[in-house]
């Protein structure tokens, strides 16, 4: 969407709080030994608390409140009776609606002690996430926020998982335009003032892409490599985005 309205804007910001908020919390209550599903009814209290609704649940029936991924499951993880262990790659996405209006946004969380690949894999997704924002300004076109991010992931020896890729949100939790994590040259989109999109690079070791698990929903690398994400939702200005889901 575009923002039209200071109603849009304080919507935005609202639900933006709300589940930049909620990511937080359930980070903050993640160890070995707690389950995936232990950590969703987290997330569905808070977000029960503040009269927000589970975007996946009411876009798509999805089968949790978060998605919660691990290791080498990209994204759509189904919460449950999971146990997570000391050396995983915990990858919790919320999105949720409040009044009409939609955010997004996701962390990867090391469970320490991890291999010095997984620790890279996670700070260089965070730092693509970054390097993306930065070039998010009215008037440059929507692949220079994938360029800056691939640039990233390459000059690290990584992949961008290419089927998964940022969008427009606000009124609905996918829209467009689509927000690729590498360059496409052939995008002709130009960001203008007011969109409001998702920046969330995909990262790993290995995979450019992935493919569903016999759950229907877990988006997992083909060759078992891990994976990481992190994302905000962003409202475009002429000078810096709005993180409207950072807290």
């Amino acid at each position: 969407m575009v923002v039209q309205s200071q109603r849009d804007m304080a919507g935005l910001v609202r639900i933006g709080k709300v589940v930049g908020m909620t990511l937080q919390k359930m980070l903050a209550e993640v160890r070995p030994g707690i389950t995936t599903g232990e950590l969703d009814a987290l997330g569905t209290e808070l977000l029960k608390k503040e009269g927000a609704k589970s975007a996946p649940i009411l876009m798509y029936k999805f089968p949790g409140t978060t998605c919660i991924s691990i290791n080498d499951e990209a994204a759509h993880g189904i919460p449950g009776n999971r146990v997570v262990q000391v050396g995983d790659l915990v990858n919790i996405d919320v999105s949720a609606e409040l009044d009409g209006y939609y955010a997004d946004t996701a962390a990867t969380l090391p469970i320490l002690p991890v291999t010095g690949v997984k620790q890279k894999l996670a700070d260089v997704a965070q730092a693509a996430l970054q390097k993306g924002i930065s070039v998010a300004t009215a008037g440059n076109k929507v692949n220079e926020i994938g360029r800056a991010m691939e640039g990233v992931v390459r000059g690290a020896g990584f992949t961008v998982i290419r089927d998964l890729p940022g969008h427009g949100v606000g009124r609905k939790l996918h829209e467009s335009p689509s927000v690729p994590g590498f360059y496409n040259p052939k995008l002709k989109d130009v960001l203008k003032e007011g969109m409001v999109l998702t920046i969330e690079p995909f990262v790993s070791t290995k995979a450019k892409h992935i493919f569903t698990d016999k759950d229907g929903w877990t988006l997992k690398t083909p060759d078992g490599s891990p994976a990481a994400q992190y994302e905000h939702t962003v409202i475009i200005t002429k000078g810096a985005p709005i993180l409207i889901t950072q807290v």
